[in-house]
């Protein structure tokens, strides 16, 4: 493969659309169901907060991605700051969260495209042989969308989002039609309140609704004008999705006959609505809306996949760039400026993903890997503490407003997020994450500077054990021995805690690579410095 660099095709339009387009996916199809099922009316509160916590973390991914735009920056930045172990772990983290998301989404496609095409799935849901190959000529097709070249994959991406646009703005003004106001007065089932709005913010998927924010900072290599464009393009997708969802929530919540909410009550609804606005569409009897609704379903899975395909090989690009896998994944072919070695990898992982369970490679890991995401973004607060600290004079295009406060705060946020996530999430994926620290200490790269990065990155494995504990001990899915809200306290003290020891552990002098692999002497070329390989 001919080395060469990322193209710089991607403009303000492009970056926000990849946001929103990862956004409104399969998700807004099941999100109000879900979530009025935790918090009935009150679950206005949980789109609300959600998408404060998630502008909050992608306004400190906004300063570090203007000031180094790297291509999956969420990778690269902890291992500037921190060195190879942090670094290493974070990549494990996204490796799960995106070839997972391709493969699922692919089979989200394939499970509503049974109502037409009934050969694909058993009459249990699972796919079929013929189901299965529906799955990987759909990866295959994303894959070579991504292959030719990156503007080829905004102009795609571009119109099937304008696409998913249209249905979910169709279906707002069409439900408001048959709001009736007395169905927000309906209490949400025990416990409501503010346990069951923090539960909907990740058991009903509203925080991973929002989390397509992080795009624009995996694209930031071939955007034109990174700089401006990135920031302004994560508030951008925020803001939208933000409006389209709670715009959803309450059109649905309006629209649901009372003679079915009555009967049923908001967490029994998930027993009469298999298919959530199909069959709240059909119940009102729209015909043209049911059909509308179901074509979507196969396309908006469809084009979310197509995205975290891409996403996926920027993510094992910079695994690569940072040492951590073959230096084949982190060329870029000189022709159409796409990592192809990484994006033959993401393949074949999503793939994987869509094997039977039998054969999966991360078997029961399926049901947790999404949430893996948020871990990506916790190191990101602590990546500015340091840089801060350290280059004090570095170029900002983005600044982040009082800093001191805010990046702590979104530290704070990530770790709530992942302890709301309840203990079923977190005693399958912190074990993983855990068993990654232990394994690259113990047997990953032995350069120079393994001590250093070794004592770096302490901090993280304390982060993990305390988040894992706390997790088994509270409220969400644990075993209740700390109440209420008294394990939310504890969850922000150990976080405080580790965010400052996080801060004070990292390299006095940041190690950010320039993206040109190396410097005539054979050295990596590092600002401020180089670095002997």
């Amino acid at each position: 493969m001919a080395k060469g660099a990322f193209k710089q095709k991607l403009g303000l339009l492009d970056l926000s659309l990849l946001g929103i387009g990862s956004m409104i996916g399969s998700g807004w199809l099941y999100a109000a169901l879900t979530s009025s099922g935790y918090a009935g009316a009150q679950t206005g509160w949980a789109w609300i907060l959600g998408a404060i916590i998630v502008l909050l973390i992608g306004l400190v991914f906004a300063e570090l991605s203007a000031a180094i735009p790297r291509a999956g920056g969420f990778v690269r930045y902890p291992n500037f700051s921190h060195g190879n172990v942090v670094g290493f772990v974070i990549g494990v983290s996204s490796l799960l969260a995106y070839t997972s998301t391709a493969g699922v989404e692919v089979e989200a496609v394939r499970q509503y495209a049974q109502y037409w095409w009934p050969a694909v799935s058993n009459s249990d849901g699972s796919p079929t042989g013929l189901g299965f190959a529906v799955q990987i000529l759909l990866l295959v097709g994303f894959f070579l969308l991504n292959y030719w070249s990156v503007s080829f994959f905004g102009r795609v991406n571009t119109i099937v989002t304008l696409f998913k646009f249209i249905v979910p703005l169709l279906t707002i003004g069409t439900l408001f039609l048959y709001f009736h106001g007395d169905n927000l007065n309906v209490p949400p089932p025990p416990p409501g309140g503010a346990h069951g709005i923090f539960s909907s913010l990740t058991g009903a998927g509203i925080v991973f609704a929002y989390l397509g924010f992080r795009q624009a900072v995996d694209f930031a290599s071939e955007a034109k004008n990174p700089q401006r464009n990135v920031p302004l393009s994560i508030i951008i997708a925020i803001v939208v999705s933000f409006i389209i969802y709670i715009a959803l929530q309450y059109a649905f919540m309006g629209a649901v006959p009372e003679k079915a909410l009555s009967a049923n009550g908001w967490d029994g609804l998930k027993k009469v609505f298999q298919s959530p606005y199909a069959d709240l569409a059909r119940s009102l009897g729209i015909t043209w809306l049911i059909n509308l609704i179901l074509v979507d379903a196969v396309i908006s899975p469809a084009g979310t996949g197509n995205i975290y395909l891409a996403g996926a090989s920027r993510v094992l690009f910079a695994w690569a760039r940072n040492g951590h896998l073959l230096k084949v994944f982190g060329q870029v072919d000189a022709k159409s400026g796409v990592p192809r070695g990484a994006l033959w990898l993401s393949l074949v992982l999503s793939v994987a993903w869509t094997l039977p369970s039998e054969f999966q490679v991360w078997g029961g890991l399926i049901g947790a890997v999404t949430s893996a995401t948020v871990f990506t973004y916790m190191p990101g607060p602590v990546t500015l503490g340091a840089f801060r600290r350290h280059l004090p004079g570095m170029q900002r295009p983005f600044r982040l407003p009082i800093a001191a406060v805010l990046s702590p705060l979104a530290f704070i946020a990530s770790s709530l997020l992942i302890y709301w996530s309840g203990w079923s999430v977190n005693e399958i994926l912190l074990p993983v994450l855990i068993a990654a620290w232990i394994g690259y200490a113990a047997f990953g790269k032995k350069g120079v500077n393994a001590s250093r990065d070794l004592h770096c990155a302490w901090w993280l494995l304390a982060y993990y054990f305390a988040l894992m504990l706390l997790s088994y001990l509270g409220t969400f899915g644990g075993i209740n021995a700390v109440g209420s809200p008294v394990d939310m306290v504890l969850v922000t003290v150990a976080s405080l805690v580790c965010y400052y020891w996080g801060v004070a552990a990292s390299l006095p002098v940041p190690e950010i690579t320039d993206e040109d692999e190396l410097v005539p002497d054979g050295s990596e070329k590092i600002t401020g410095h180089y670095v002997r390989n």
